[in-house]
């Protein structure tokens, strides 16, 4: 298993989140053996998989999480099977049902603006709020990319970001004016007060009420008060801003590679769940192309 580590590691070159699920996925399969009374993680056969794939649904793992456990557990299984350590992977014949894709949440252009109305203020918290909503939807950042973004990957001269991202590749991100203006006045007014005031020095962009760097779970919590203080009788996710990112872009007749790119997708397949168009979109192309409309 330490081998296996080291290799996702040193040649898939995945990040140590991702090696860290790769480990809970198997050492929770290990746990399940040595329950069973089969503490051998090499004698592993059909039957085996069979009956864990009965404890999962038994203990009601969603088929999304049943589906990536089984997947850490068919590439562990492929590793020593290329290294000769067994004859044949035991999950290499498990094939799960794909659920039915549903199709992403994301907000209207009316209830974005709605989301911006919220976050007019001078405060320093104002303006933080302010620039972390409009990098969001202006880039199209996961949570964590958002989190982490630091001073000196903004580039306001040509107006990008370099985003360290998911699997430890690096994407280049447009800035947009509206966000380039909000994080230019949030840096020279509400952040410097911050910081001197908490008596910190660091270089990440976006800080909680002490001056100290968000956390991912910090940026969520911003979201929710954000919302409440809006128009709209809706929750919030970070997730939700990269969806509406992609769906607006698409929309509005950007292309999927485009959009792959600017999201830091590795294949297009993830990216075409954005496919779907707005209730609008339909509407008027109904409108336009039908003779009956």
């Amino acid at each position: 298993m330490e081998e296996f580590m080291s290799y996702l590691i040193t040649e898939r070159g995945y990040s140590n989140k991702t090696k860290e699920a790769y480990q809970r996925d198997l050492d929770d399969f290990c746990d399940f053996l040595r329950d069973s009374g089969e503490p051998l993680l090499i004698s592993v056969n059909h039957l085996d998989v069979r009956v864990y794939l009965a404890f999962l649904n038994d203990r009601k793992y969603s088929r999304n999480t049943i589906s990536r456990k089984i997947a850490s557990l068919r590439s562990f299984y492929q590793y020593l099977l290329k290294h000769e350590k067994i004859k044949e992977n035991p999950f290499s014949y498990v094939h799960l049902k794909k659920k039915q894709a549903r199709l992403p949440r994301f907000f209207y252009e009316k209830e974005i603006e709605s989301l911006f109305d919220s976050v007019n203020g001078v405060k320093p918290l104002d303006q933080r709020n302010r620039a972390l909503l409009e990098v969001l939807y202006g880039s199209g950042l996961r949570v964590s990319e958002c989190a982490n973004l630091k001073l000196s990957v903004i580039d306001f001269d040509n107006n990008v970001l370099l985003i360290h991202g998911k699997g430890n590749k690096d994407r280049y991100v447009p800035l947009g004016s509206y966000a380039a203006d909000a994080i230019l006045e949030f840096i020279r007014d509400g952040r410097k007060r911050l910081m001197n005031h908490f008596g910190k020095d660091h270089d990440y962009l976006f800080i909680n009420h002490r001056g100290e760097k968000i956390t991912s779970a910090g940026i969520e919590y911003v979201l929710n008060q954000i919302i409440k203080k809006s128009s709209l009788a809706s929750d919030i996710h970070p997730h939700m801003l990269r969806h509406t990112f992609a769906t607006h872009l698409l929309n509005n007749g950007a292309d999927l590679r485009t959009v792959q790119e600017l999201l830091g997708h590795a294949n297009l397949s993830t990216t075409q769940i954005y496919t779907h168009v707005t209730k609008e979109s339909l509407q008027k192309n109904y409108r336009s192309f039908h003779p009956r409309a």
